[in-house]
């Protein structure tokens, strides 16, 4: 017999019935702490209210800024060639830290420095997509070791988050949670933004606190919206109460993929990069060293082998190249401009001098993309004697909402200056070496540059000492363990300070690297090869800040020492097993786990793809059962995906039609009867063939066909570059609807369904 489940739902329809009874023990429990007078009457009774939480005398404001996917040699701010004014004027009125580090990736960066550990401490080693079932790496934040926002509103402060999050177990996002590990369950008041590792900056999956929302095309770019909030929640707060400090967690989409920007933005950069990459390096080199963020006597590293000499490239590569990076720096100087509104804001409301602001310039180094740059996923999928081509045709829409865009390898490292390697690389500078700024009038009396050591995981302990908060011995009834980063505030008054972080251990997908008192020992790992034979580099860092010159053969015993530190880091921290192939998207992790039958119902909140049903290299069905009242109803049934990949089920014209978008390309089937009147089933399915191992993208791999009431309507085969482009990163699931941007060519989003949709039917096979 199957167990019966309850639904418990409570209406308010007005007050209490008269016979009702209340538990004298619950009235009771609640006036323990009571310290007024209680009699038979008000008079001769006394007021008593519980004293309010008051946070540190003169505490002041509190804004984290982070920017995603920028090198060293990106912003003004650390001499690089986008210009980032708002961030030049915070450094210039307070401290450019140069000697600042990150994890090499996003969500391990994020949980290290919103909880003052180290990311596989707190079970971030790599990314809730890639979760598995180990401490270092489950993606589940400990209620243990609790972030900042718990610890500043335990100190009665308000906190609030905007932008990217990139924190939430995969099937923890849907629409009936859990919340615990949401924003809001870390600890923020308020939440805008997303939860993926990046999103459509024209067409964005957006969520306010714990909720969907549905945002319509022709919106203003994301990166002004969170602005716009966040200005709103500081005028609030400030109106409401004044008494209380506010911390603002501001996380941008940029200058992560996909580039996309204004056309005003991206064109103050025309032609400014004509002169490519290698003299890119060479110019930003001399800029830094000119504003002391870099060693006088600093030499570029090699040019990446994957990276071409400037010089060698065609006329029409040069072309296509310098556009990509036009909207590359375009993008990140409007992001500067945003955050240059919010820090406006707060001088014109007179809270500027009274506000803490740590700027970080990357959440690790710039990310590599692929040797000619990404347009939209069809064009990458073409050979790469064809890219370049393409991407000229095309080239009137980079960085539009027609464009999923990312810069080639060469801009990668150009804006890695002055270091090899990038974004993933946790062996190498180049993917955790950043820039950090930290501003605060109050405090920092004398403006200036800060070469200690710091690790992100330093930053919760510099705010909670700054503001002078105190971090609670339990949470939630839960006990605290200790911060594992330093506070940096020893180094505020003392430029010469010695650094007090002096061991700190990296690791990404088997790439790993030791830093000890100014020595660094590193591994290349390449994904698939044995551990057990990996190379091992080591570099004197004092001397050496790049990593130019390897000694391990020089000086073995200092690399087995570093070993060895690495090894007790290890342990200690939950950073084994390592593991180089972990995999993204897997049915098991969804919300849905592996079921065989998922049914979603009309007026389901949109779904992220990796959060909801699963279609990578399946078999599977999926079927709409709908009321046809009248000949013109219409609209979408199922979308999964978006305009640069996804499925589509819908109706139009009268006609039940299916569009499969491969990266921009579209096919569609549909049926040539009509549809008849009143209840139909409307079927997709997909008979999946797995091709030959290492077979081109055309090859054969099974084929699509529609029904209608279980007749078949129309057919056709699909190869192995179709089903590689079902489970879209780019967009949302969604039921009666496709909402942000649409899979097929053939409507306008959101093509609400205007019949009546019973339900939708995945079953996979």
């Amino acid at each position: 017999m199957k167990p019966v489940r309850f639904l418990a739902v409570t209406f308010a329809l007005g007050a209490c019935h008269p016979g009702s009874v209340t538990d004298p023990a619950a009235e009771t429990a609640s006036t323990d702490e009571f310290k007024g007078k209680i009699a038979k009457t008000f008079a001769e009774s006394t007021e008593w209210w519980p004293e309010k939480k008051q946070a540190p005398k003169d505490a002041p404001n509190v804004v984290y800024f982070l920017i995603d996917d920028a090198g060293y040699g990106t912003s003004s701010a650390f001499g690089g060639l986008m210009e980032t004014p708002t961030l030049d004027s915070l450094a210039n009125h307070g401290l450019r830290y140069t000697n600042f580090h990150s994890t090499a990736i996003c969500s391990p960066t994020r949980a290290a420095l919103l909880t003052g550990r180290n990311s596989h401490s707190v079970h971030m080693g790599l990314f809730p997509v890639t979760a598995t079932g180990f401490p270092g790496y489950d993606g589940i934040l400990p209620a243990d070791k609790a972030a900042i926002p718990q610890i500043l509103r335990e100190n009665n402060y308000s906190t609030y988050a905007v932008g990217k999050y990139h924190l939430t177990p995969i099937n923890e996002i849907t629409p009936v949670g859990p919340f615990d590990r949401w924003p809001l369950g870390i600890g923020f008041d308020h939440f805008y933004g997303w939860h993926l590792g990046h999103t459509d900056q024209f067409r964005p999956n957006l969520y306010e606190d714990n909720n969907v929302i549905d945002v319509e095309p022709n919106h203003k770019h994301v990166t002004t919206l969170l602005a716009d909030k966040a200005i709103k929640y500081i005028a609030n707060q400030r109106s409401l109460a004044p008494e209380k400090p506010f911390f603002l967690y501001f996380a941008t989409g940029a200058t992560h993929s996909p580039h996309q920007v204004e056309k005003s933005w991206s064109d103050l950069y025309k032609g400014k990069f004509d002169k490519g990459w290698d003299w890119y390096r060479e110019e930003v080199l001399q800029r830094q060293k000119k504003l002391g963020v870099v060693p006088a006597n600093a030499e570029l590293p090699e040019r990446n082998p994957k990276v071409p000499a400037w010089d060698s490239l065609s006329a029409d590569e040069k072309k296509v190249y310098a556009r990509y990076m036009e909207i590359y720096a375009g993008f990140m100087t409007h992001a500067d401009h945003e955050l240059g509104r919010v820090v406006n804001y707060l001088k014109e409301i007179g809270e500027l001098d009274n506000t803490v602001i740590i700027a970080i310039v990357g959440d690790n180094g710039s990310s590599p993309s692929t040797q000619h740059g990404s347009l939209n996923p069809y064009i990458s999928g073409l050979d790469s004697n064809k890219q370049v081509a393409e991407a000229l045709k095309n080239i009137d829409k980079f960085g539009t909402e027609q464009s999923f865009s990312d810069a080639p390898y060469g801009w990668t490292q150009a804006t890695n200056t002055p270091f090899r390697q990038w974004k993933a690389d946790a062996n190498s500078e180049g993917g955790t070496h950043n820039g950090l700024i930290l501003f605060y009038p109050k405090k920092i009396k004398t403006p200036g540059i800060r070469n200690q050591y710091g690790h992100v995981n330093d930053i919760a302990p510099t705010t909670v000492e700054l503001v002078g908060a105190v971090v609670p011995e339990s949470i939630k009834g839960v006990k605290q363990k200790p911060f594992e980063g330093t506070s940096l505030v020893y180094s505020i008054d003392d430029a010469n300070a010695s650094s007090r972080h002096t061991v700190q251990y990296y690791e990404i997908k088997g790439k790993r690297a030791i830093y000890k008192d100014g020595w660094k020992a590193s591994v290349y790992h390449v994904p698939g090869t044995d551990f057990a034979k990996d190379v091992w580099e080591l570099h004197n860092l004092t001397e050496d800040f790049n990593e130019r010159i390897d000694l391990a053969t020089k000086n073995p015993e200092k690399l087995k020492e570093l070993q060895d530190a690495f090894d007790t880091e290890a342990y200690k921290y939950n950073v084994y097993p390592l593991n180089d192939g972990a995999k993204s998207g897997t049915r098991a992790r969804s919300a849905f786990g592996k079921k065989d039958k998922i049914v979603l119902y009309n007026g389901v909140d949109q779904l992220l793809n990796f959060s909801g049903p699963q279609f990578l290299e399946q078999s599977f069905a999926i079927t709409a059962d709908v009321d046809l009242s009248t000949a013109k109803d219409q609209g979408v049934l199922f979308a999964t995906g978006g305009a640069f990949d996804g499925l589509s089920l819908f109706v139009k014209d009268g006609k039940f039609q299916v569009a499969h978008n491969t990266g921009s390309k579209i096919a569609h089937l549909e049926s040539k009867q009509a549809l008849p009147a009143g209840k139909v089933s409307l079927k997709f399915e997909l008979t999946y063939v797995a091709p030959p191992e290492k077979s081109p993208n055309t090859a054969p791999a099974g084929s699509e066909a529609i029904f209608i009431n279980d007749a078949k309507v129309a057919e056709r085969e699909i190869t192995a570059a179709d089903i590689k482009y079902i489970a879209s990163y780019k967009d949302g699931i969604d039921v009666g609807a496709d909402l942000n941007s649409p899979v097929s060519d053939r409507y306008k989003v959101p093509f609400r369904f205007t019949g009546k949709l019973k339900s939708v039917t995945i079953e996979y096979k």
